[in-house]
């Protein structure tokens, strides 16, 4: 890190580990703890990195750290690597492996029915908390619930950590940073590639979305509670798009994304124009999708997830049989290592805002800008890249965070770290496509 950048990490705890990935040998936890490997492994960490894996089984554990070892070519992931059992459901040892450690990074969804108790034990004994939940309403049920415990006892829950939605919500800020002015507006479209083989994504990811859309309504009685304070819009306003429209600038249709990104910008947003004055950026999400033929055949699937997801009849249709309600995107098995090399993605985004000089109050905007965050396979390539690259941030940049501890969203928390910079120099990467024009 570059002397005198006033970003360096605090002291080492007194606690045998650093981080502890907890559901370990999960779907995406096995890929969490390849990526803590590969980091521990080039040293990266200053002076090492002390960490541990934690879950309900210990040959399951054994047995994912010596998957990674082979992935990394080594004969073992080092002897000092810690094996902790705990269960979800036993509140006394995961009240014994947070006091081990200054950090968890929690693997364990969907976490509207397995996260807070993995939070409540980490506020309670002092350790942050890092989740990669791309659920809005558990993400703000744990801000009311516990973000003033974690302000007195000093310690971060930050949550959408993943792919959802570091990529989004740095990369808003990342935008804002690269404008000579004022950004006022962003809209971020997300494009999917996938090799000969296909793409899908392991099921946990969608009973989380079939739980989160069954309960749309508690959201906003949620939000109700929070009472936010509304946050002004700056500048012209962003007009919201159609459920499909056609993009110009991609020659393919679009809808809106229908995953958290909307919302954890909006609360990194609102963090940032409350606590630090920032001028707040609007922000619309979107995804391509294609052709008429894409599109047709998404609006069916979507047409019948919406009419099941209403009933506990349809729910439990929509999660035993995934594979067949998602035209295939989704499966008990998950994508296989041919198809996670395959698949990549692209976040473009548009941003627009006022000159130097310009007032945003006055006038139209002025200058435009776009931007672009680019990376390997999104959900088990780049998720435990983003989280990993996070927790070292937590762990190494702790004079940037917010001087409070609390719960935050990406953007919140590191705004002022060096994260970006990190996820660049690993494959998630984020770059200036076309300057300004005023």
């Amino acid at each position: 890190m570059a002397a005198g950048s006033g970003c360096d990490g605090g002291g080492a705890a007194e606690r045998p580990y650093e981080l502890v990935v907890f559901g370990a040998s999960g779907f995406t936890g096995q890929f969490v703890v390849e990526e803590v490997a590969r980091a521990a492994a080039s040293g990266e960490p200053r002076g090492g990195l002390r960490w541990a894996v934690a879950g309900r089984s210990r040959q399951k554990l054994q047995a994912v750290l010596e998957r990674a070892a082979e992935k990394l070519g080594k004969a073992a992931v080092g002897p000092e690597v810690g094996v902790l059992l705990c269960d979800v459901d036993d509140a006394a040892s995961l009240a014994a492996m947070a006091r081990q450690t200054r950090l968890v990074l929690n693997c364990v969804g969907p976490y509207r029915f397995f996260g807070e108790p993995v939070i409540e034990a980490c506020v309670e004994n002092g350790a942050s908390h890092i989740d990669i939940s791309g659920e809005p309403q558990f993400l703000e049920g744990m801000y009311l619930k516990y973000n003033e415990k974690a302000a007195e006892k000093g310690v971060y829950v930050i949550g959408s950590c993943g792919f959802d939605s570091i990529p989004v919500d740095m990369g808003v800020l990342y935008t804002r940073d690269k404008l000579k002015g004022t950004l006022t507006a962003v809209e971020s479209f997300l494009k999917v590639k996938s090799g000969p083989e296909g793409t899908c994504i392991h099921d946990g990811t969608w009973k989380s979305a079939v739980y989160g859309l069954a309960d749309q309504d508690n959201l906003k009685k949620l939000r109700k509670k929070i009472g936010y304070a509304p946050v002004p819009v700056v500048g012209a306003k962003l007009k919201r798009r159609g459920l499909v429209f056609y993009s110009r600038e991609f020659k393919e249709y679009s809808i809106p994304f229908m995953g958290s990104d909307a919302s954890v910008v909006k609360r990194s947003q609102r963090y940032l124009y409350t606590e630090l004055q920032e001028t707040p950026v609007q922000y619309g999400a979107y995804v391509n999708v294609g052709g008429l033929g894409s599109v047709m055949k998404l609006m069916f699937a979507g047409i019948l997830f919406l009419l099941l997801v209403k009933f506990s009849f349809g729910r439990k249709l929509l999660t035993k049989y995934p594979e067949f309600f998602s035209a295939g995107y989704f499966t008990k098995k998950g994508p296989t290592q041919k198809q996670m090399d395959g698949t990549s993605f692209t976040i473009t985004f548009f941003g627009e805002g006022y000159s130097e000089g310009q007032d945003p109050q006055n006038g139209k905007p002025n200058v435009k800008i776009c931007t672009e965050v680019k990376g390997p396979e999104p959900g088990y390539i780049a998720t435990p890249i983003a989280m990993v690259q996070a927790a070292l941030s937590l762990l190494e940049d702790s004079t940037c965070l917010p001087k409070q501890g609390g719960v935050y969203s990406p953007g919140a928390a590191f705004s002022k770290t060096k994260l970006i910079d990190r996820l660049n120099k690993h494959g998630i990467e984020f770059s200036v496509i076309s300057k300004p024009e005023v």
